[in-house]
C-alpha cells in the first residue's frame, strides 16, 4: 500500500514559510498543518507570528490555538494530534502541507515514532527538583549509570534533556538511547516532499528577523505580553519562555529595559535561527531553496506542485 503524500516546509525564523505554505496549498488543494511548537498556544499571536486570518486567505490551518498557555505540551502529544488531521485531510482528498520550524516536532511525526511511553509528569518535576537540589554534575552522573550513550552526549547544563533521559528509563525500562535507535529504524509515516527555506547571505535572513522584532513590538506584543500576565499565565510555565515573551515579561516586571528586552529578542532569535539550520543540516534528503533578497513566494510554489504532480 502507498504511503500518503504530504509536502513539508521548513526552514529557520522569518524565511517566508507561512506565505509559501498558503500559496501552495491555493495551487493544489490543499490545507496547511502548523508544525511550530509556540503557534499551538491560544492568545499568543504576535510573538509567535501566527499568521492572521488575512493572512491565511481563506486557506484552512491546522494545529493553532489548540491549547491555553498555561498548559505544557509534549512532541508525543503533538504527533498523535497532527497526524490525525493528517489522516482526515488525506481522506477528504486534500493535500496535507507540514508548515513550521520546529525541527523535532516535524522529524518526529514523519518517523513514524509512536510514543508508547508518553512520560509522568508528577515524576519529571520530581526530578527536576532533584537536579536542582543534587546539581548538574549529580544529575548527569545519575544517568551515566544506565544510559552512558546519551550522558556522553549532553552537558551537565542541559537539564530538559538530562530529566527526560531520566524520566524515560524509570517509566519504560529502557535508555532513551535505545529508543532512538528502534525511532530511526521505523518506515517512515509518510512519502514526504521536503523542502526548507533560507537565505543565501546569512546577513538578509538576521536583517529580516530583526525587522520581524521590530515590527512585532508595532503590532503590539508588549500589549500581548501584558494581557497573558493580566490573565493569571505564570511567567514560569513554558509558554512564557519563548522568545520574545520572556524577555518583555523581563521588561514588565522591571529586570531590565524595554530596550535590553527588544536587542534581546533580536539575539535571542538570530541564535534560534541558526540552531534551526544547524538541526536542518542534518537531513541529507531535505532539499534547500535559497532565497538571494526577496523571496519569490509564488515561483517557488510553482515548482513545489510540479514536484507533486510528477511524483503522483
Amino acid at each position: 500500500m502507498d504511503k500518503p503524500k504530504i509536502i513539508v516546509i521548513t526552514g529557520p525564523t522569518a524565511t517566508g514559510k507561512t506565505a509559501l505554505g498558503v500559496e501552495l496549498a491555493r495551487m493544489v488543494d490543499g490545507e496547511v498543518v502548523s508544525a511550530d511548537s509556540m503557534q499551538i498556544y491560544k492568545h499568543m499571536d504576535i510573538g509567535t507570528a501566527k499568521p492572521t486570518k488575512a493572512e491565511r486567505f481563506g486557506i484552512p490551518h491546522h494545529m493553532l490555538d489548540i491549547i491555553p498557555p498555561w498548559e505544557d505540551y509534549s512532541t508525543a502529544r503533538y504527533v498523535s494530534d497532527a497526524a490525525q488531521c493528517i489522516e482526515e485531510l488525506i481522506r477528504r482528498k486534500k493535500t496535507p502541507i507540514l508548515v513550521g520550524g520546529t525541527g523535532l516536532y516535524i522529524d518526529s511525526l514523519l518517523s513514524g515514532r509512536t510514543f508508547s511511553a508518553r512520560g509522568d509528569t508528577s515524576l519529571r518535576r520530581e526530578l527536576e527538583d532533584e537536579y536542582d537540589d543534587t546539581g548538574a554534575a549529580a544529575m548527569l552522573q545519575k544517568l551515566r549509570q544506565f544510559d552512558p550513550e546519551s550522558a556522553a552526549k549532553l552537558h551537565a547544563n542541559d537539564k530538559k534533556r538530562i530529566v527526560r533521559a531520566i524520566e524515560v528509563f524509570l517509566t519504560t525500562g529502557k535508555p532513551i538511547s535505545e529508543h532512538d535507535r528502534e525511532t530511526r529504524s521505523l518506515p517512515s509515516r509518510y512519502d514526504a516532499i521536503k523542502l526548507a527555506l533560507s537565505f543565501s547571505d546569512r546577513a538578509v535572513l538576521y536583517s529580516r528577523i530583526d525587522r520581524r522584532v521590530d515590527n512585532m513590538l508595532l503590532m503590539g506584543l508588549e500589549r500581548e505580553v501584558r494581557s497573558l500576565l493580566e490573565m493569571g499565565v505564570p511567567s514560569s510555565c513554558t509558554a512564557m519562555q519563548a522568545i520574545g515573551y520572556k524577555e518583555i515579561t523581563n521588561a514588565i516586571l522591571g529586570e531590565s529595559t524595554m530596550d535590553d528586552a527588544v536587542e534581546s529578542i533580536k539575539m535571542e532569535s538570530r541564535r534560534y535561527a541558526k540552531r534551526q539550520l544547524t538541526w536542518l543540516r542534518r537531513d541529507a534528503v531535505l532539499t534547500w531553496h535559497m532565497w538571494e533578497n526577496t523571496p519569490d513566494i509564488v515561483g517557488c510554489a510553482e515548482k513545489l506542485s510540479e514536484r507533486l504532480r510528477a511524483s503522483v
